[in-house]
């Protein structure tokens, strides 16, 4: 025989059942509070639950740096492992829970954790960028070698200018006027320059590409 369920409504993700105690108290905050403020705190509480949710997908990395409780971080963990719907269930309403808990400071850290996730941070984004500039300079300017091993000392020179080299004959159309192609050593040499820029910079090392002045291309 199926149990019967029982009557009630859900808050912020939290099912309360009618004429209980969680009942009584939610009626008697929301005594003399106007309807603005009611959809306000609604709309917060399902924005962290849902923030809460996205917990369960982040990084490791980044979910460690964040300053959770151990509490929360053990429910994350809990569920992630439950497979069952009703207990999963159940279990995101209780992360819900102690994510309302939070100081709004580590609610926008939540938040940052996860834009990292999805956009990357802004030195990744930066390295990124300036991969593709030395990339394109390393190619296109014959000083260009010199100056990015003076501040990489540790690259493999003889593999950069070997890549350059290849990197600058695939460059060169084989019918005229046909789009130039863009091979194997041109993205190797881009890994090369963002793995250095990637790791912990020499003081010297942080210097933009476009510090310098403009050299003669190659031919």
């Amino acid at each position: 025989m199926s149990r019967k369920l029982k009557k009630g409504y859900f808050v912020r993700g939290e099912f309360v059942a009618e004429g209980s105690e969680r009942d009584t108290e939610l009626k008697a905050e929301l005594k003399g509070t106007d309807d603005q403020s009611r959809t306000d705190l609604k709309r917060e509480s399902t924005e962290l639950q849902k923030l809460g949710e996205a917990l369960l997908a982040l990084r490791i990395d980044l979910l460690e740096r964040l300053p959770l409780t151990d509490k929360l971080k053990d429910a994350i963990a809990e569920a992630k492992r439950i497979t069952n719907f009703e207990g999963k269930r159940r279990q995101m309403q209780f992360i819900g829970k102690l994510m309302r808990k939070l100081e709004t400071t580590e609610v926008e850290q939540v938040r940052a954790a996860l834009d990292e996730q999805s956009n990357g941070s802004a030195a990744d984004n930066l390295a990124l960028h300036q991969a593709e500039v030395w990339r394109d300079r390393l190619i296109s300017q014959d000083d260009a070698a010199g100056q990015w091993i003076a501040l990489y000392p540790t690259t493999d020179t003889q593999q950069l200018r070997a890549l350059i080299r290849q990197a600058r004959k695939d460059a060169v159309p084989e019918i005229a006027g046909a789009a130039v192609r863009h091979g194997r050593p041109y993205r190797e040499i881009f890994q090369m320059v963002r793995e250095a820029l990637m790791a912990i910079p020499e003081p010297d090392a942080a210097i933009h590409p476009s510090t310098f002045s403009p050299s003669r291309e190659a031919s």
